[in-house]
C-alpha cells in the first residue's frame, strides 16, 4: 500500500498550496509516519541549498516529528535518508524533494513511501484500502456539510466561514484536551457546545441584522468571504501556524482487518461519522423542529404562513450546523492533526458535496459528500496523491454539466 511522507503535516491539499504563515520565519517541518509502522523515530532528514550547502541536520523524534529553520525564502532540497527507515518501509520514489519557500512561511513537501504490500494483494486490496479510507473522509466532509446545506436552505447564504468553524472546533478541543488536561471525548463534547454558541453567534449578531436590513445574497457572499478572512487568522493568532496532535492519541499502528488496514482512530471516526449522521436524520424526519427545519428549507414564506417560527428554526439550524462542523473538526484533527487552517482547505470539498448532492439538502450533502470522498481517494490509483483533490472538483464540475441541480436537487424555474 503507497503510503505518504507528509512534511509540514498537510493533507494532499497542503502541497498545492504556497504553505502556512509562521511568525518566527522561515521553517521546514514535518512528521513522518505510515498506517503500518506509525510514527517513524531517528530517521535523518537533510536541509541543503541547491549549490549542496548544508543548512541542519536533524532527526525525526518520537511522534515521528522533525523541524528546520530556515536563513531565508528560497529553494531548499529536503533529503531523507532511506537507510534508516525501518524494516519493510521503503521510498516509493525519490529521495530528495526541492521546494520553494516564501518569505515567513512553512512549506509542506509530500515523500511517497511503500510498506511492501502495495501489490501483495493485487489491485483489488488496493482498492478496497483505499474505497475504506475514501468512506471514512466522505463521512468526514458529510459531518460539515449537512450544516452548510442546511445553511443555505433555510437561508438562501453560501457560507464561505462555514469552514472556520470546523477549525474552532478543532483548536477549541486540543486548547480543552492538552492545555486543559481534560480527556478528549468531553474536549470533544465541550467543542460542540463552542461550535453551537459560535453558530448561533453569527446568526445572531451578524446574519439576522442582514436579513433584517434587506441584504442581498451577493452582498451577504462577500460578508461570508470577509468573516472567513477575519476567523481564519483570528484562530491563526490564537493558536498560531503549528500543527500538533491531542493529547494521548498519536502513535497508534493500523490493524489488519483482512482487504484493508485502519487505526483505531480512524475507526472510531467511522463510527462516530455513522452513529451522528444516522441521529440527524432521525432528528430531521420524527421530530417537530426537524420537520420544521425541512418546511422552511422547501418554502420559507410557506412554513411562516403556517405558524413555523422561522427565525427560531434559522437559529437552531445555524447552531446545529456549528455543533457538528466542530465535531467534524475534531475528527478531522484526530487523524491529520490540528491545524489553524484546516477547515478552510476542507471548504471546496465540503461545496463539492453539497453541490453534487443537491442544494440545501441535507440527505444530498451526506450523498455528495460521500461520493466526493471516495472518488478523491480513488482517484489516486491514476492520478498522483498530491493532486487528488483536484479530482474531487473535476467530478463536481462534469455533474453540474449533465445534471444542474445536483443528484437529490430538483429542477427550479429561474426569471
Amino acid at each position: 500500500m503507497r503510503l505518504l511522507l507528509v512534511l509540514a503535516f498537510g493533507l494532499g491539499l497542503a502541497a498545492l498550496t504556497p504553505g502556512v504563515a509562521h511568525a518566527e520565519g522561515e521553517q521546514l517541518l514535518g512528521t513522518l509516519q505510515t498506517s503500518v509502522s506509525g510514527p517513524i523515530e531517528g530517521v535523518q532528514i537533510e536541509v541543503t541549498t541547491p549549490d549542496g550547502e548544508e543548512i541542519d541536520t536533524v532527526e525525526t523524534d518520537e511522534n515521528g516529528r522533525w523541524s528546520v529553520d530556515l536563513p531565508g525564502p528560497g529553494e531548499y532540497v529536503v533529503t531523507l535518508d532511506a537507510d534508516e527507515l525501518p524494516e519493510g518501509v521503503a521510498l516509493a520514489g525519490e529521495d530528495n524533494r526541492t521546494v520553494t519557500v516564501d518569505a515567513g512561511r512553512q512549506q509542506a513537501v509530500i515523500i511517497g513511501l511503500t510498506d511492501g504490500s502495495r501489490n501483495s494483494g493485487g489491485g483489488t486490496i488496493r482498492a478496497v484500502q483505499l474505497l475504506v479510507e475514501g468512506i471514512r473522509f466522505g463521512l468526514l466532509i458529510a459531518m460539515a456539510a449537512v450544516g452548510l446545506s442546511l445553511i443555505f436552505g433555510t437561508t438562501g447564504l453560501t457560507n464561505f466561514a462555514h469552514g472556520e468553524l470546523v477549525t474552532i472546533g478543532a483548536v477549541a478541543a486540543w486548547f480543552i484536551n492538552v492545555h486543559g488536561g481534560v480527556p478528549l471525548i468531553p474536549a470533544a463534547l465541550i467543542a460542540m457546545v463552542v461550535g453551537a454558541a459560535v453558530g448561533a453567534l453569527n446568526e445572531l449578531g451578524l446574519w439576522r441584522p442582514l436579513r433584517r436590513r434587506g441584504t442581498g445574497l451577493i452582498a451577504a457572499l462577500v460578508v461570508s468571504i470577509g468573516l472567513s478572512l477575519l476567523l481564519r487568522y483570528l484562530v491563526q493568532v490564537v493558536y498560531g501556524g503549528r500543527s500538533s496532535p491531542y493529547q494521548g492519541t498519536g502513535g497508534g499502528r493500523a490493524t489488519d482487518y483482512g482487504a484493508f488496514r485502519l487505526t483505531n482512530a480512524d475507526l472510531v471516526s467511522i463510527i462516530i461519522s455513522v452513529v451522528v449522521l444516522v441521529l440527524v436524520a432521525l432528528m430531521l424526519q420524527r421530530t417537530k423542529i426537524g420537520k420544521a427545519m425541512r418546511a422552511v428549507a422547501d418554502n420559507r414564506d410557506l412554513a411562516a404562513s403556517s405558524g413555523i417560527d422561522v427565525n427560531r428554526v434559522i437559529l437552531v439550524v445555524w447552531m446545529m450546523g456549528g455543533a457538528l462542523a466542530a465535531l467534524g473538526g475534531v475528527l478531522l484533527g484526530l487523524s491529520d492533526q490540528v491545524q489553524w487552517d484546516m477547515g478552510f482547505r476542507l471548504l471546496l470539498l465540503m461545496f463539492a458535496g453539497v453541490t453534487l448532492g443537491g442544494l440545501g439538502t441535507a440527505y444530498g450533502a451526506l450523498l455528495g459528500s460521500l461520493i466526493v470522498g471516495v472518488f478523491v481517494q480513488l482517484s489516486t490509483l491514476v492520478i498522483p496523491n498530491d493532486v487528488k483533490y483536484v479530482g474531487g472538483l473535476l467530478l463536481l464540475i462534469v455533474i453540474l454539466v449533465i445534471r444542474p441541480q445536483g443528484i437529490l436537487g430538483s429542477r427550479v424555474r429561474v426569471g
